[in-house]
């Protein structure tokens, strides 16, 4: 694809990404590439949405983060809702999304530019809620500080049954990793029901329910004993967050199945994050429902993406002081056979014995 304008996103606190934003910003003015900054935060006025910043910047479709995770999770939601490519610049310590790092700007650009990378696609997740999320006065501060003043007893909503709110309100949000509802006073569980596809599969008294993507099975429903599921293929993963109930497994849902959340009438309030922003705080009687957005994710890519590679690393998985080293492929020396063919390859196979002949 060639880069006609090019979006940035960048973690002004450290001075690397700062500095890799400027070579970029000097690669675009070599190449005569108009160049934005993107989701800048000015104290005197408020966020803006991710169309009014794409509109704002005239609307780029290469879209580059400069940071760690989170700064790529911000920049993501930016491409995902305007049909921009997003690429990650790693300056963090963990880089799990990010693609490339620092001293690998302007390669990663002219490979972009050039039509040498490729776009991975991603699914992303959005939400539809009785009501607009909401956030309370001086909750943030509430949450920053620790448990500080308790809230008073939550009423419960009346009215609040499905056939008064029937199918909900559609919520302008995006989702890469996960949304999280979790409890708000630490000696006040989180008690919700969740249901797959409109029916009820469980109620928990936990601390927090995670819905993620098959990106987000390696944050925090990863750390909460979920799967890693791969983001090759679609789904909605729910985990638990330490549940008073037998049940405390992981379920894998179809991708055309929406899981809501229902926050039951004896339960403390509950908060809703989105790729770890918190969005609003929920009543007993409210509900979410979080289901596959019709748009997608489109990472660049400038080589096959090694999941299990970078996972293995990531995790230091072959670190095992009781296993001995163990080679990184398995890669025999001869053509793919034919019932193998079609599968995906973590090396680039030798021709089968068809082709061969051919």
């Amino acid at each position: 694809m060639a880069v006609n304008r090019l979006g940035m996103v960048v973690h002004q606190a450290r001075p690397t990404a700062v500095a890799a934003a400027h070579t970029a910003r000097a690669w675009a003015a070599a190449h005569g590439i108009s160049c934005f900054e993107l989701d800048v935060w000015r104290g005197d006025q408020p966020r803006r949405s991710a169309k009014e910043e794409a509109a704002a910047a005239g609307h780029p479709d290469l879209i580059v983060t400069f940071g760690g995770d989170g700064t790529f999770l911000r920049g993501a939601r930016l491409a995902a809702v305007n049909g921009a490519a997003a690429l990650g610049v790693n300056v963090g310590r963990v880089g799990f999304l990010t693609e490339i790092t620092v001293d690998q700007v302007e390669d990663a650009l002219d490979a972009v530019h050039d039509g040498r990378a490729t776009i991975e696609e991603r699914m992303l997740l959005t939400l539809r809620a009785s009501r607009p999320l909401e956030m309370p006065e001086g909750m943030e501060a509430l949450l920053r500080y620790g448990r500080g003043p308790v809230p008073p007893p939550p009423r419960v909503r009346p009215g609040r049954g499905p056939e008064e709110v029937g199918w909900g309100i559609a919520l302008d949000v995006i989702a890469v990793n996960d949304v999280v509802f979790e409890k708000l006073a630490r000696d006040r569980q989180a008690g919700l029901g969740v249901y797959v596809s409109g029916q009820l599969l469980a109620s928990y008294s936990a601390d927090a329910i995670i819905v993620a993507t098959p990106t987000g099975s390696t944050a925090y429903s990863f750390a909460a004993g979920g799967p890693v599921v791969s983001p090759h293929m679609d789904a909605v993963v729910f985990t638990p967050v330490a549940p008073h109930i037998a049940f405390d497994r992981t379920v894998v849902a179809a991708v055309d199945e929406a899981v809501a959340v229902r926050v039951l009438p004896t339960s403390g309030r509950v908060a809703v994050s989105l790729d770890g922003q918190l969005r609003g705080v929920l009543d007993p009687g409210d509900w979410v429902a979080a289901y596959r957005a019709p748009n997608r994710l489109r990472l660049v890519r400038l080589a096959p993406t090694r999941f299990y590679h970078r996972l293995r690393d990531r995790f230091r998985l072959a670190d095992s002081p009781a296993a001995d080293a163990a080679p990184p492929f398995y890669h025999p020396r001869s053509p793919v056979p034919p019932d193998l063919a079609h599968l995906r390859l973590a090396f680039d196979p030798l021709p089968s014995e068809a082709e061969h002949e051919e």
